[in-house]
């Protein structure tokens, strides 16, 4: 018979007995993330390497119109926050939306989305560290690629298994540099606009970029979703803050801050720094793409180096991804464990509140993966990026069919606890889980090369596979349970 322990409640008063209990015997995680730890994850979780680089590409396709992309996909995420936050206010958990699939849809989805989500970012890893080692090498090129991409892995692996302290403490500084950085770079390019920026005698830049090369559509209305499909996944890693929340002294405060401020904090950071690009620079610019857009824009105003800020900034934004990228790995395949769906040794934790074996698998595999790319990068990794690639918006959705249950369950059981509310229920969420398909099925018209199509196909299999996988599980488990128990 399996040891799976049953989900708790939401609502109940389970979850923080069982944390107590936990954290005395040794076996649990301990509240070990600060207030400021929480409000700079929460903050710097929507800024990620994708928005530094990955903006040029979308700025190309869609020239001005790539504003629209953003909102359309800054909405749809602050919809899919909304709903997370109601559930985890209602019940933080270390699992998050995996555990209340668990709950809400049934065994088989908190199996499926926690694994895929852990397969996700474990390929992560790997990406960013290549990312990051790219940018040291160029500094120190005595170290090969290889061997700063094992230095960066093996730094902020000790940093989280030393303590979930350690991780708050780095992703503060981190996540701290990000946020300056994106905020002086508005502040600038806002005076620049204006014709307002200090030791410049160029005349305001005003609004005219934003109409004057093809108009503010110049490759018409149907490249808005095509700056969609390039832009989709740079929001990623917003929900970390509902995995972290679990591990703070107050979870449903931070939850219910996070999610409330998830507004400005992609209007801000999101919609006004592109603005600032598209504004200051024409659309089609060929320094956009040379240089990379926030590069460009810089140099377009005179600030002296842009190139080696902007790679310090970067290099912060792929520390920052890493070190978030093994903490969220961990803490669900502590989860799964806990939940009976993982190895038993990934469900403890060291005195020090630190799931070790969780930490570790998650790093064995970001290894290989790191290894994959360098020695299969057309073949082996490329199939892992793509097999990764649409998990995105895989969770979206299982977050918002869980919603729409355990909105009923909550009500049901604990309606106190209802403190955040998704708005326009269920109407909202519906409409959600529409733009999420229809972004799916969209991208399925992108047939070039490791695009969308490949994407999702890839990713779809993989899904099926551990559908499947769950599925089998299930079913054991009950044959088990039904069969005669022998003398």
């Amino acid at each position: 018979m399996s040891t799976r322990p049953p989900t708790p409640v939401a609502g109940s008063t389970a979850p923080a007995h069982e944390a107590a209990t936990e954290q005395q015997d040794g076996s649990g995680l301990k509240a070990g993330l600060k207030n400021r730890h929480l409000s700079m994850i929460a903050i710097g979780g929507v800024i990620g390497a994708g928005l530094f680089v990955g903006s040029a590409s979308g700025i190309a396709a869609a020239g001005p119109g790539i504003l629209v992309s953003y909102a359309l996909v800054g909405v749809m995420v602050v919809f899919v926050m909304r709903m997370l936050g109601e559930m985890a206010a209602a019940n933080p958990t270390s699992g998050s939306f995996s555990a209340y699939a668990d709950r809400a849809l049934g065994r088989w989805a908190g199996f499926s989305i926690g694994w895929l989500y852990w397969f996700f970012w474990v390929v992560v890893l790997a990406v960013e560290a290549t990312a990051g080692a790219r940018i040291l090498e160029g500094w120190v090129p005595a170290v090969p690629q290889w061997g700063w991409a094992l230095i960066v892995m093996v730094v902020l692996t000790a940093t989280n298994l030393a303590s979930v302290a350690s991780y708050g403490e780095f992703e503060f500084w981190f996540a701290g540099i990000k946020v300056v950085a994106i905020a002086g770079f508005i502040v600038l390019g806002a005076l620049a606009v204006l014709g307002v920026l200090p030791g410049s005698h160029d005349d305001a830049v005003g609004l005219g970029n934003l109409t004057a090369h093809g108009g503010f559509l110049p490759n018409g209305p149907g490249k808005i979703l095509t700056g969609v499909l390039l832009v989709v996944f740079s929001f990623m890693g917003s929900e970390i803050v509902t995995l972290a929340a679990g591990e703070s002294a107050d979870p449903e405060r931070a939850v219910t801050k996070a999610t409330n401020s998830v507004i400005w904090r992609i209007g801000v950071f999101y919609l006004g720094s592109i603005f600032i690009v598209v504004a200051l620079l024409p659309w089609n610019d060929p320094s956009i793409a040379k240089d990379g857009s926030y590069v460009a824009a810089l140099n377009s105003i005179g600030v002296a180096h842009a190139g080696q800020i902007m790679n310090v900034i970067v290099l912060t934004a792929v520390l920052s991804c890493l070190n978030s990228g093994l903490y969220t790995a961990s803490r669900m395949a502590f989860s799964l464990g806990r939940r009976g769906d993982a190895p038993k040794a990934f469900a403890r934790a060291t005195g020090r509140g630190v799931p070790q074996a969780a930490i570790l698998g998650s790093v064995v595999f970001g290894f290989l993966a790191v290894f994959f790319n360098y020695r299969y990068p057309d073949t082996v990794f490329l199939f892992l990026l793509n097999a990764s690639g649409a998990i995105a918006l895989f969770v979206w959705l299982v977050i918002c069919f869980s919603q729409l249950r355990m909105r009923k369950i909550i009500l049901r059981e604990a309606p106190e606890r209802l403190r955040v509310r998704m708005w326009l229920y269920p109407y909202l969420t519906w409409a959600t889980i529409l733009m999420i398909v229809f972004v799916l099925g969209y991208m399925l018209t992108d047939t070039a090369d490791g695009g969308g199509r490949d994407q999702v196909v890839v990713s779809v299999l993989a899904a099926l596979a551990v559908v499947a996988v769950a599925v089998v599980r299930q079913l054991l488990h009950k044959s088990r349970k039904d069969s005669p128990t022998r003398s």
